[in-house]
Order: structure tokens, then C-alpha cells, then sequence
């Protein structure tokens, strides 16, 4: 199906069955039964929310079985799945060998863009291991910079159904894309799109790092104007090789380096485009100043030349391209500066959940105190010391797998004063703070990126991130 086309479904009488509850499978559920469909929701959970959830369904004449999301219900004509689901789920294998269909919420929101009678908008895609989301909410602020009625929209957290079926008229669509989603997303035809990065993550999910990076590579799939890859991770570029793309696609590259032909990069502090200018061989057009981008650590550099690239290859202007770095602000708890007490830095990175992303994190300070562990999600930390360690001042550790970096700390930074805090309740976090401010020197940075998820101490990295904060407020108020 070319890029431009929308499909259309008789959905009148269809037996679709919906794979769990949700922030996806709710709007599934209600868009199909809207359209005419026998809609039956299965639920692994059985609790007093999924109760509530599907009391909401079955009022509306829609099936609900909880606490059953093995059995595929008797003729089932299309498995909608929500992105986590495994592939490897009893219902799945049931389904294939059936002969159904499976998609995720992606591939609906594709087939039934434009159902509502308007134009469909086109989608500008953005995956990778880290920096998906602030990449993608850069894009919406460069497209709004530019006059476009846009939003950003999908695995960050605004469910892609209701953009593509609700009131509000779109000219282009940012589109965050989970590997998950795209595993289940085979129509799926972008603009253009970008593969931001790849490094080990999910792998119990998709079962190898091939089949990991195959399902990030659906991204191209294509694509009509432009794969954007990261010119300093060939697996990204290789990915761009093996897309099946429309005549005329274009292979651009972003790096923190000059750029080539065909690529975005950064001169002398500018970030500059030799790929849309009419003589990208001898010509560069300046875009925006390295202290356009907030913040200007290396890592966001490369996030904003993604966001670029894609916003040129939808035909925006340069000084939009400026306006809209300038006017965006991170989210919470990516690289957020929470204070400087004693000519220290206090930074919340409780965002980096796993070593890429802290790889990152910490290439962006000088000297660091760092404050790391958690739950490792089978994470080895060896390679993420080796390259940190001569940034490293000192490092504090917490969580139920900080022994899993100590042991790295111990084999390759043997030098590196370590904190070992024998403890994962929550009020760890002030003590961490404590030791790391007694570490630090003068210049240096206190840096909370944890490359490990927070489920063991905290309902999510959000609360972690605001543990830090409150427990550096509590710090400075005690040393003022």
C-alpha cells in the first residue's frame, strides 16, 4: 500500500478480537464496535480496575473476558493486540495457525486514518533504543514553529487512534514507534522516518538482537521521502540498505561531526543541512546554534539534527527549524538541571533506564559523582564503566542489582571511590545525595542516571527522578 493510500475495512459484522485492556486496547475496542464489529476483549488481569474497565465495554454491548487472554474466542476473524504483548503468547501461536490476522494499535490507527471522511495526514516516524520521545516532541515543536497543525503521538503516551479519529484536523503527524508497535504494524508507510540508534534492549521480548533491530527497521518500510539514519551506528544505516522503499526515498544521515553530502551535522557550533539544499555537494544551509538545543549535551545534539532532518524533509523552513528547537523544554527527568549548590551541579537523569542511555548521560559532563542501580533487566555494565571511567569523581549505588555495576567499578575503574548503600526503600535517595555531595568537588556534576529501572524502589522513574529532586532541595536547604 503506497504512503498516501488509506484502506478500507468492512467492519460491519467483523469478529475482532481485542488483547488486552488499556490506554490502547479501550479505544481499539470502542472504535471497531463504533464501526460495526462483534468486538470481544481479552484480558490477562482480573482486577478491581480491569473490572471497572470493562464494566465501561460491556455497557456498550462489547465482550470481556478477564483473567483469559490465552484462549482465542471461536470465529475470530483479526487479533488486535495491544505493543506489549509477547509474540510468543498462546493466543498468538493460536491465531497463526488459524490463519489471523494480528495487529497492534499502530496498524489500526493506519488503516482507519482518514475513515472519518478527511484527508489522512502523513506520519513522520521516529524509533531507536534511547531518545525517542524527546526527539519526536522536538519534530512537533519544529512543525509547529513552522505554522503546521500537528502533535506528537503514540508510544508517548497519546494513544494514535484518537489522533487519527478524533475532532482535530492534522496537515502531519510525529509518530514515537516502539519496537513492540512496530512489530505488529506490517502496513505501515511513512513520509519519512528515523532510526535514532540501536544497542541490546527487550531482548526477552523480541528473543535476539536481530529480531529486535529487523522490527526497528519496519520504520522504513516505505517510506516516500526520506530514511534518516545516525551516521555514528551503521546498524542504523544498514537498516536504511535493506528497506523496501518508494522510488525516490533518500538515505540521509545526521552526525555530531561535518556533515557529508546527504547529511545533517554541525560546523563550528551550527548545525547545518547538506542534504535538502539545491547543491548539496559544494553548498550547507544553516538551521540553528548548538545553544539553540536544550540541553546542549551530545546526545540531544543528535536528537535535534534527527528531528531536523525529518522536518526538512517535510518542506520546513529553516527558521523554523531554529524557532522550534528554541521553544521546546525537555521533559521531566532527561538531563534536567535541578540545582547548583556549592558551584555543583545537581542533574536529573532518572529517564536513563538502561546503559545506552546513561552512556550518554554521562559523555555529556567533565567530572562526575554518579548515582546509579536498580532492577538491570539482564544489563551488563562493563563496557558503560570502561568508557566513563575518567569522567568519574565518585559513584554512589542503591537498588537491588547495584552489584552488578560495583563489580564492573571494581574490574575497570578500580581507582573510583564507591558508596554502596545497602538499601532499596525509598528514603535510600537522600542518603545517596548525602554521600555524592560529601564526593564532589567544586566544577564537578552530581548525576542521577541510573541505567536501571526503578520498579524496585519506585513506582516509576518519574518518582525516582522526584525523590532526587526533593532530596537536593533538602541538601541545599541544609547547606545554606
Amino acid at each position: 500500500m503506497g504512503s498516501q493510500e488509506v484502506s478500507t475495512v468492512d467492519w460491519q459484522g467483523k469478529h475482532v478480537t481485542v488483547a488486552g485492556l488499556g490506554v490502547s486496547g479501550i479505544p481499539a475496542a470502542r472504535a471497531l464496535h463504533e464501526r460495526g464489529a462483534i468486538v470481544t476483549v481479552v484480558n490477562d488481569g482480573d482486577d478491581e480496575r480491569a473490572r471497572a474497565q470493562a464494566a465501561e465495554l460491556e455497557a456498550l454491548g462489547i465482550t470481556v473476558r478477564l483473567g483469559d487472554g490465552a484462549t482465542l474466542p471461536p470465529s475470530t476473524e483479526l487479533v488486535v493486540t495491544a505493543p506489549g504483548w509477547q509474540p510468543d503468547k498462546p493466543l498468538f501461536l493460536a491465531a497463526a495457525e488459524a490463519g489471523v490476522d494480528i495487529w497492534g494499535d499502530v496498524e489500526l490507527a493506519w488503516r482507519l486514518r482518514g475513515d472519518n471522511g478527511r484527508k489522512a495526514a502523513p506520519w513522520l516516524a521516529v524509533t531507536g533504543t534511547n531518545g525517542k520521545t524527546t526527539t519526536v516532541r522536538m519534530l512537533a515543536s519544529i512543525l509547529e514553529a513552522a505554522g503546521l497543525r500537528t502533535a506528537a503521538v503514540g508510544n508517548i503516551g497519546v494513544s494514535l487512534l484518537d489522533a487519527v479519529l478524533g475532532e482535530q484536523e492534522y496537515d502531519v503527524l510525529a509518530v514515537e514507534l516502539s519496537s513492540y508497535q512496530l512489530h505488529w504494524a506490517p502496513s505501515l508507510r511513512a513520509h519519512s522516518a528515523a532510526v535514532l540508534n540501536l544497542a541490546p534492549d527487550h531482548l526477552d521480548w523480541h528473543g535476539s538482537m536481530e529480531a529486535y533491530a529487523a522490527d526497528k527497521g519496519r520504520v522504513y518500510e516505505g517510506n516516500t521521502v526520506a530514511c534518516v539514519y545516525n551516521a555514528a551506528d551503521p546498524a542504523t544505516e544498514e537498516l536504511v540498505r535493506e528497506a523496501d522503499v518508494e522510488e525516490g526515498c533518500r538515505a540521509i544521515g545526521f552526525t555530531l561531526g561535518t556533515p557529508g553530502p546527504s547529511q545533517l551535522g554541525v560546523v563550528d557550533g551550527i548545525l547545518v543541512d547538506r542534504a535538502f539544499v539545491a547543491n548539496r555537494q559544494k553548498q550547507a544551509q544553516e538551521l540553528a546554534e548548538v545553544s539553540d538545543v536544550n540541553p546542549p549535551a551530545p546526545h540531544n545534539i543528535a536528537n535535534a539534527l534527527a528531528a531536523a532532518a525529518l522536518a526538512r524533509a517535510f518542506g520546513v523552513e529553516p527558521a523554523a527549524v531554529r524557532d522550534g528547537l528554541r521553544a521546546f523544554r525537555p521533559d521531566a527527568h532527561r538531563i534536567e538541571h535541578v540545582a547548583d549548590i556549592g558551584e555543583v551541579a545537581y542533574v536529573d537523569d532518572s529517564k536513563a533506564t538502561n546503559t545506552h542511555a546513561t552512556e550518554a548521560s554521562l559523555a555529556a559532563y567533565d567530572s562526575i559523582v554518579w548515582i546509579a542501580g536498580g532492577l538491570a533487566k539482564g544489563a551488563t555494565f562493563d563496557e558503560l564503566v570502561t568508557g566513563a571511567a575518567k569522567r568519574l569523581r565518585g559513584v554512589v549505588l542503591m537498588g537491588a542489582d547495584r552489584a552488578l555495576i560495583r563489580e564492573a567499578l571494581t574490574r575497570h575503574a578500580p581507582e573510583v571511590p564507591v558508596v554502596d548503600l545497602d538499601r532499596t526503600d525509598t528514603g535510600a535517595m537522600s542518603e545517596a545525595v548525602e554521600h555524592a555531595a560529601r564526593l564532589a568537588r567544586p566544577g564537578d556534576t552530581v548525576l542521577l542516571a541510573p541505567a536501571c529501572a526503578s520498579m524496585d524502589m519506585f513506582t516509576n522513574y518519574n518518582k525516582r527522578g522526584e525523590a532526587f529532586a526533593d532530596a537536593v532541595r533538602a541538601h541545599a536547604e541544609k547547606s545554606a
